[in-house]
């Protein structure tokens, strides 16, 4: 079984070597995968070449389309896994998309990668098998909040919240971009119980501008309420663009 990659601005997989940008790891040198397609749709996302194809009608706020050819190639496990190694990285971030609807595939390229550090980004809608979870060392988490345009049905699984609420290894990550989006992540808090420690907010925006605004009120209320912040280091870094 292969796995379906995002593509970088060359045609390749978009496999690199990169500082994490996001979440508790933020600063580290990592290497990166990016996965191709999402159960969800973001009306803000920022890889929607990740998922919004041709014919396919979600909303995005750009209201672009890519073409499925040039945005995602397909490769082996064991030769995904031979990129990774080649970036000479000690730690592994995969990312999409949603990694975890290609569990089965990425448990065998990971097979391939005993001596490196896991984590992997997901939407926290699906639940990692065990072939797959036995060698992942950390989850970022993000569930998406009611302004991200996906229905609470299909973006806040309860049975999924519940079981990352009591994983040690997931850290929580709400992207915020209102002050009342806060409200819904206490809400969350106050049901699911979340650790505080392991709860992120992080401003929701492509640019430094919007990113360094948002969190002037963002950091008062992380203050109020006893979470911590996240930035977007790869965007103050590189900007919004694809392989970093």
């Amino acid at each position: 079984m292969n796995l379906a990659l995002a593509t970088d601005d060359t045609g390749g997989p978009e496999i690199f070597a990169s500082l994490q940008g996001e979440g508790p790891s933020a600063g580290m040198p990592v290497a990166f995968v990016r996965l191709s397609r999402c159960n969800l749709a973001c009306t803000w996302c920022d890889t929607a070449y990740t998922w919004r194809f041709e014919g396919d009608n979600r909303p995005h706020r750009d209201g672009v389309t890519y073409d499925r050819k040039a945005n995602q190639v397909t490769l082996s496990p064991a030769e995904t896994a031979e990129r990774i190694v080649a970036l000479g990285q000690k730690r592994l971030v995969i990312t999409g998309g949603e990694p975890l609807l290609q569990a089965p595939a990425l448990a065998e390229m990971l097979e391939h990668l005993p001596d490196i550090a896991v984590e992997i980004e997901t939407n926290g809608t699906v639940a990692p098998p065990v072939r797959l979870d036995i060698r992942v060392d950390q989850y970022n988490v993000s569930p998406k909040l009611a302004h991200s345009g996906n229905p609470a049905d299909l973006a806040l699984v309860p049975e999924r919240l519940d079981a990352w609420a009591t994983e040690p290894r997931a850290f929580l990550k709400f992207v915020i971009a209102a002050p009342e989006d806060v409200d819904e992540v206490l809400a969350l808090h106050k049901r699911y119980r979340f650790r505080p420690s392991q709860v992120f907010l992080m401003a929701e925006g492509a640019d430094s501008a919007t990113q360094r605004e948002r969190q002037a009120w963002l950091s008062a209320l992380c203050l109020q309420h006893g979470f911590r912040m996240s930035d977007r280091l790869h965007i103050h870094l590189y900007g919004d663009t694809r392989g970093t």
